[in-house]
């Protein structure tokens, strides 16, 4: 059984109108991954922003508009790369399986 908070994330005091986010959840055979960690990289490859996840497995990057590429790294696994677009007003919604 998943231990994640159901629906992910709360926003809760967060003013998504004037914020491009990009969040979501690692998780390995549908369950959260605790050890991971989620770079942000810019339209070039450029390393912009790193986060671990959360012991549910979550993660956040306030990011600017336009199109990024998360790497998710964990041990025992493959990088796992995700393009995404971020726009203001808009959370962008990641699964990402290990």
């Amino acid at each position: 059984m998943c231990g994640a908070t159901a629906g992910g994330l709360s926003l809760a005091g967060i003013d998504v109108a004037k914020e491009a986010i990009i969040q979501g959840q690692v998780t390995r055979g549908g369950e959260p991954v605790g050890t991971a960690y989620v770079r942000l990289l810019d339209k070039s490859g450029e390393f912009t922003a790193e986060v671990p996840t959360s012991a549910t497995g979550h993660f956040r990057f306030f990011a600017g508009p336009g199109e990024w590429t998360l790497r998710t790294l964990a041990p025992q696994a493959e990088p796992v790369d995700n393009v995404v677009t971020a726009a203001k007003g808009v959370v962008a919604e990641l699964e990402i399986a290990l």
